[in-house]
């Protein structure tokens, strides 16, 4: 946390420019803890998504790289062709986006910090 986040967070708590109160260290000491508590959390989860993408990826790799089992069969290795590349695409599009931010926000919101 910067020297400016903190300075920010004692305005707001009204810790600055008047008389310091027990409530008003109460309340800077919750912003400093969310504050934390909320970059650690994303930081995590950062990790966390990084994490499926790359086994997401590698699973997808897996399905491009069966064997075909009808080479000698041009129309059937075509078909297995076929499926094999779209079970990796959907594979791939389970991680798109708007899966993410579904996964983020229920992760935050079962992660609601309660002071």
């Amino acid at each position: 946390m910067t020297r400016d986040e903190i300075v920010s967070m004692a305005k707001e708590a009204g810790l600055l420019g008047g008389p310091v109160f027990t409530q008003g260290l109460e309340h800077f000491a919750k912003l400093v803890r969310n504050d934390y508590s909320n970059k650690h959390a994303q930081l995590w989860l950062k990790r966390i998504d990084d994490a499926i993408q790359t086994e997401r990826e590698a699973c997808a790799k897996v399905c491009e790289l069966l064997p075909l089992e009808w080479e000698d069969q041009p129309n059937i290795a075509q078909a297995e062709l076929a499926t094999k590349m779209d079970c990796a695409q959907a594979i791939r599009a389970r991680g798109g986006e708007e899966a993410r931010i579904k996964r983020l926000e229920k992760y935050l919101i079962r992660r609601t910090i309660t002071i």
